[in-house]
Order: structure tokens, then sequence, then C-alpha cells
């Protein structure tokens, strides 16, 4: 058990007895009377170690209630070592990132994030002291500097970062779940998709050998690292399926292959009109060998596919070369600016809102599309879903619509 020591005064016995017979005790004034902190608080912590805190003159009963407290979360199991706090953060987030479980690809854009927008505010301060004001006054200050998306993003990183320190028992609470802190939300924009006329022209802008490449996204709502993984062995002609099982990425500054993202493989149907583009184009442009890295450039594991899209010089496509030479090209060909909206990822768009215009499921389209869960791909796409008012009235015109000269629905 614990206790509160008085530094300034200490029990001496004294010669003289009470009627017990027993000597009497006074306190004196020690060495140290008048001479900083005068209260120290000392207990044991649950791994045996003796720790202590000082308290000032005239704050017994703080320390007393800092004792309580502490007995109380030892006796709970809640108890949090105080110099544990002490870490800084940028050395505890150093080593969030180093033992992280994130793919390659991931852990680059993290640690992007993590150093360049909260290791500049948080860094050198103790984890113990960051408390819900700093995280407020920081995402004031980001507000126009980074966008929503970013935004949320970061402070989803800084949340992660504290939950871990919670965990590893450096700090009691994690302030960036205290009630005054709101955490940024991106703008939720409504997705407008291209019509067919649109999807078209730019398929026609493009190089020959690259024209599949829009079919694939457009017509099996593939990502555009997939689209460039794609291999002739990954196609069912017979069965009418697409395996979708890699995609090529960029992973500080160098091509590898890796896993779809969420790294779920999946399969799609494959329409008829896209399986006769790709016949046509492994005929006139033959799949080549490509071997890279998989998921890590740094190691040694090396995967060989034969690639259905490369470049002139039979080289696996950079996705930013691709974008900037080709797929711009192709987009200002058809009337369309480039911009963030209108990357290939736009055909993954026009895929979904052409389902869904047919009465495809959610739930069948957000296995088609690769998404983790329906309630993202419902969220996302929900208001291109044809409307439930339209459907009643055809519903019950359908059923008052008279079928044998009467005025009302059979039986009547």
């Amino acid at each position: 058990m614990g206790h509160v020591e008085d530094r300034w005064h200490k029990t001496v016995t004294t010669d003289e007895v009470d009627k017990k017979g027993k000597k009497r005790t006074q306190q004196v004034r020690t060495e140290l009377y008048g001479k900083g902190m005068r209260y120290r608080v000392r207990y044991i912590t649950p791994d045996g170690r003796e720790r202590s805190k000082s308290f000032p003159d005239r704050a017994k009963k703080a320390a007393e209630d800092f004792l309580i407290s502490v007995e109380g979360d030892k006796l709970r199991g809640a108890y949090i070592d105080p110099s544990a706090g002490q870490t800084l953060f940028r050395d505890y987030a150093e080593e969030w990132l180093r033992t992280r479980a994130l793919d390659e690809s991931t852990r680059e854009s993290t640690e992007r994030r993590v150093r360049g927008h909260l290791l500049p505010t948080f860094g050198d301060s103790q984890l113990a002291a960051i408390k819900p004001r700093e995280i407020r006054e920081w995402d004031r200050k980001m507000v126009g500097t980074l966008g929503d998306g970013t935004r949320a993003v970061v402070f989803a990183h800084l949340k992660s970062i504290l939950n871990a320190a919670v965990d590893d028992e450096k700090i009691g609470k994690n302030p960036c779940l205290a009630r005054s802190v709101t955490a940024p939300r991106p703008v939720q924009r409504k997705v407008i998709p291209w019509k067919a006329e649109t999807v078209a022209a730019i398929q026609a802008g493009i190089q020959e050998r690259y024209r599949p490449m829009v079919a694939l996204g457009a017509g099996c709502g593939m990502r555009q690292g997939e689209i460039l993984g794609v291999s002739p062995d990954d196609v069912d002609f017979d069965g009418g399926w697409l395996h979708i099982v890699r995609q090529v990425k960029i992973v500080r500054d160098r091509l590898v292959f890796g896993l779809p993202k969420s790294d779920r493989d999946r399969r799609v149907p494959l329409p008829d009109s896209v399986a006769a583009l790709l016949h046509a184009h492994f005929e006139e442009f033959p799949p080549v060998k490509i071997t890279l890295p998989w998921e890590n450039p740094a190691s040694n594991e090396r995967v060989t596919v034969r690639l259905a899209f490369t470049t002139t010089r039979t080289s696996a496509i950079n996705k930013n070369t691709f974008n900037a030479k080709s797929w711009h090209v192709a987009l200002r060909s058809a009337g369309v600016t480039p911009s963030r909206s209108t990357g290939m990822h736009a055909l993954r768009h026009f895929y979904a809102s052409s389902l869904l215009d047919a009465g495809e499921s959610i739930k069948a389209l957000s296995e088609y599309l690769g998404h983790a869960n329906p309630g993202f791909t419902l969220r996302y796409y929900t208001h291109l879903m044809p409307s439930s008012e339209g459907r009643t009235r055809k519903a019950i015109d359908d059923l008052f619509r008279p079928k044998d000269g009467s005025g009302g629905p059979d039986g009547a």
C-alpha cells in the first residue's frame, strides 16, 4: 500500500511519556523544510517497481487523492505508469509505422502522411501531454491546407497511433475520442457517370494497343492497376468469367505486382463484347512475360506473369506515364478535361451505373467491384439506383391495367 510522505517534517520520539507510559512523538522540521515540493506519494506498481510523485505545500489533499486514484486503478487493472506517457510522439509514431501490418504501397503513403502532417505538430510532444485541445487546434489549422479527404485520413492515422498507445499502456485514454473532438469527414461528392457515347469516344481516341483497357474498366469494373496486371491466364473465355488476382502498382518509385486492393481477389462476369475485344487483342499484341517483385520492391521474391498490356518496348506499364501520354490525350480527344475525377476510375462508375440501371443487386455489384462490404457500395452509388417511386407506379399500373376489358385488377 502506498503512502504520502511529508518531506518538510519528520516524526521523532521524545523522552516524555503519556499516561499509558508510552513515549510521546512530535514533528520537527527536516533540513528540506521550505525547499522544493513538500509532499511525496510513494507507491508500488503492479510489476513491483516503486514509483513516486511530488506535490507542493498546501496540496496534501491532492496528494492523497492521487494515491487513492493509483490504488483504485491497480485494483481495477487499469493502472498506467505515468513515466510511460513521457515517450515522445515522434518516437512512438515511428515504432507504430515500423510494426503496423500494411502492404508496401499503403505503408509508403502512410509514412508520407504521418511524417508530413503529424510529426511537425506533435512530434516533440510527450504522449501524455497531447490533449483534446491540441488536436482541435491542429485540425483547425489543417482546414484549407489539406483537402477534406486527406484531412480525414491523416486524422484516422493520429487516432490509430494513439489507440495503439492506449493498448500499449502508454496513456490511459485516446484524446481523439473526446466528445469535444469532431473527426473530420470528407465531403461525399455524388458520382456523375459518363454516358456511353463518352466512353466510346475515349476508347476511339486511345492507341489501338490500349483500347481493350477501356472495355475492361467500363465492362468489368476493374481498377487501373488491375487492368495493367491482367493476363490471358486470368480469362475464362468458355465459362465467361474474368479472374482478378493481381495488380501492377508503384511502390517507392518501382513497379511491383501485388494483390488487388484490400488483398482480395475476385471474379467478374466477362461480357461477350469484351471477350471478343480481348481475343482480337491477344492475336495482334501477343502477351509478354514480365518479371517484377511481389509487393515489396526490396524483396527477393519475383513473380513472372504474361501481361496482356505492355508498353511499345514490351515492359510493364507505369500508370503515371500512361496517364500523361495516353489517357489524358484520349480524354481531350473526347472533349473531357483531365482531372482527378476523370481518371480511369471513372470507368468503374460507368460500370456501376450500368449494372444498377439494369436492376443488378447492390450485393452482386459490391462483389464485382471488389468493395469490402455492400454498405460502402450502397452509400457511394445509392443516388444512381432507379427511383422506388418509378418502380411503384409501374407495379401498380401493371396490376390495374385492364387485361380482359374490365376496369380493375383480376378478381375485382
